[in-house]
């Protein structure tokens, strides 16, 4: 008869020291043979393209930061709200909020290794920013184009001999008689501008846009394409072509320095550029253009800067970067003021009035005092053409990283779409949509459409977008947290960069939210007080409805992605809060992604069992 069966012996756990994360191996289980299961752990994803050479990004954050907008926007702005003061709130603006929110972006980016939607990563709560982002980018990239369109058809026309905004022309010599006291003396460029080109003398206002402009449409068309075909060859060929767009236009600047000084009347243009009238500093308008100058020429807020640091190695020096590109921009900004105020004062002169009554409002400046300095040059078609070509350049440069940013936030978020087929696909539809769209800024009533677009989506919504960023950073995410991982990525980290950093910790932390804030609730009690308009033309109050639903369109996303996080987590609303404010295990992947090289893959798992954790005999003194 068989005697009771021995005792068994229960296996003893093992461990496994490669076993980063996941459940706890279960300990009446055999382990073997092989690697154990590691179901928390993600698949690794596929090496995230990198920036060709360590020049490439600095330019190209420079081709996309220096464009149009440092051309027409920010001397205009200047016209707008009375010269030199403008400068002021500006430059507070850039030290204050431009330079720390510059880096954030330039940092979230490069640490995520992901585009402005998936970075987010960090604190999902903030999922809604990156959507909003994507939502600017889109309205900005459907007008922003239509500039584009302008300079091509201004590049074409520059093919003749005499031009035909001069004074030269035949068409034009009524226009250009002495005529200098009577008060409605408009220039010829003033006239080609907007009768030949715009064709807005056809509309009443939004409710008249009248027909399509062909000349425009075709030049949009052209615009679209040639995006299309940039976006197709990614960021290595870009980063080649930004060696030409990011210095170009600096010579060309020169030239037309040097020319308005020999004009007459040129030093009451520059007085009053230079000028300050401080009783200008008491409205919100100035202060809220500048704010918007800062995020618009900066290109803040857009998710374009995420996108494009994206791509860097991680070790990338960031503080460096942020200080090279944001004062090279803002230099170019100022010194582009004095090409532009050089002429005006000329056309003052000219007119006998003073220089804040020379030109329109809005983007036509670059397009009519601009046209009138070169047709006063020598050899002016060769000079034109080289302006149209860097001012379309510079204009293509700047929508690509537009562009850029929303094709990575698309990609990241639907990796399947990530195969070069539908990668083009995807390019085609988005630039045929904003192609259709923006057919309506082409009409003959376009621009004041244009005008709606441009104040809206760049106004009180970007406030707000960079306000709810920068707050989330400092105080979701930590703001300690923040700075230490921008340690990590500068490995050797010099002194002047650690005193920036703790400039831009308090900023972060109190002097940029506060002035965002003061500048949103100026902006909010001056928007109803001061109507819009566009010359002599008053928005009616359903248009600037609309263009508030636009900025709102932009805010929403926000608590509505915030409400999406909060009801993936469990718990009580304080519970879900804190789950909803920590990062995402595949957060840190940008670290990940450097270390890796450093580990040797091997062809075996070591796995170590209870007795390997006992102590030797002559460790623990036993003979």
């Amino acid at each position: 008869m068989p005697g009771p069966p021995a005792p068994t012996v229960p296996p003893e756990p093992t461990v496994n020291i490669f076993q980063l994360e996941g459940p706890t191996a279960d300990p009446t289980i055999q382990a073997w043979p092989g690697p154990q299961p590691q179901p928390e752990i993600l698949a690794p994803s596929p090496p995230r393209e990198t920036w060709a050479g360590k020049y490439e990004f600095l330019l190209s954050c420079l081709g996309y930061c220096v464009g149009l907008g440092n051309i027409w926007r920010f001397p205009y702005l200047c016209y707008r709200n009375g010269g030199g003061v403008f400068l002021i709130p500006y430059f507070i603006m850039l030290l204050v909020m431009g330079l720390p929110l510059f880096l954030m972006e330039l940092s979230l980016g490069q640490y995520g290794a992901t585009g402005p939607i998936t970075v987010w990563k960090c604190c999902p709560l903030l999922k809604g920013v990156g959507v909003a982002m994507l939502i600017v980018s889109s309205l900005v990239s459907l007008y922003y184009n239509v500039i584009i369109a302008w300079a091509f058809y201004y590049l074409g026309s520059s093919f003749q001999s005499p031009l035909p905004w001069s004074c030269d022309a035949p068409r034009n010599a009524h226009l250009c008689q002495n005529t200098s006291g009577s008060a409605g003396w408009v220039s010829a460029s003033e006239v080609f501008w907007k009768e030949q080109v715009l064709g807005v003398k056809h509309s009443s206002g939004l409710r008249d846009p009248g027909t399509v402009q062909w000349h425009l449409a075709l030049c949009l068309l052209a615009a679209w394409i040639l995006i299309f075909l940039c976006m197709l060859k990614g960021i290595r060929s870009s980063g080649k072509v930004v060696y030409f767009t990011a210095t170009f236009p600096f010579l060309v600047i020169l030239i037309l320095i040097i020319r308005g000084a020999t004009l007459d009347g040129s030093l009451k243009g520059i007085h009053f550029y230079l000028s300050s009238d401080w009783s200008r500093l008491r409205s919100a308008q100035v202060w809220s253009d500048a704010a918007s100058q800062i995020f618009y020429s900066l290109g803040i807020g857009f998710g374009g800067l995420l996108s494009m640091a994206s791509y860097n190695k991680f070790d990338n020096n960031v503080i460096r970067d942020t200080l090279i590109v944001t004062i090279g921009n803002c230099c170019t900004s100022f010194f582009t003021g004095f090409a532009i105020f050089s002429v005006l004062g000329h056309m003052a002169w000219k007119k006998q009035v003073p220089v804040g009554r020379v030109a329109d409002s809005g983007p036509g400046l670059a397009f009519v005092a601009y046209p009138e300095a070169l047709s006063l040059l020598p050899g002016s078609p060769f000079w034109s053409i080289l302006f149209f070509l860097m001012l379309f350049t510079l204009g293509v440069d700047t929508l690509f990283g537009n562009i850029e940013g929303i094709i990575t936030a698309i990609l990241d978020e639907f990796p399947a779409l990530r195969d070069w087929r539908r990668k083009m696909i995807l390019l085609g539809v988005l630039c045929a949509s904003f192609y259709l769209l923006g057919l309506l800024l082409v009409t003959q009533g376009g621009i004041f459409w244009f005008i709606l677009l441009d104040t809206y989506s760049t106004g009180f919504g970007l406030i707000i977008v960079a306000l709810v960023m920068c707050l989330g950073i400092a105080f979701c995410y930590g703001v300690n947290q923040f700075c230490q991982d921008i340690v990590d990525m500068i490995c050797r980290c010099p002194p002047w960069c650690s005193h920036m950093l703790d400039y831009f910790r308090v900023c972060w932390a109190f002097f940029t939210p506060c002035l965002l804030l003061f500048t949103l609730i100026y902006t909010f009690l001056d928007m109803y007080s001061v109507p819009l308009r566009y010359g002599t033309y008053k928005y009616p109050a359903w248009g600037t409805s609309l263009g508030v639903c636009m900025g709102a369109l932009t805010c929403l996303q926000i608590p509505l992605w915030a409400a999406v996080a909060l009801c993936r987590e469990s718990g009580t609303l304080s519970d879900r809060f804190q789950k909803a404010i920590q990062p995402l295990r595949s957060w840190r992947t940008a670290t990940a992604r450097d270390v890796a090289r450093d580990v040797i893959n091997v062809p075996f798992t070591i796995t170590l069992t209870g007795n390997d954790f006992n102590a030797l005999p002559h460790e623990s003194g036993e003979v």
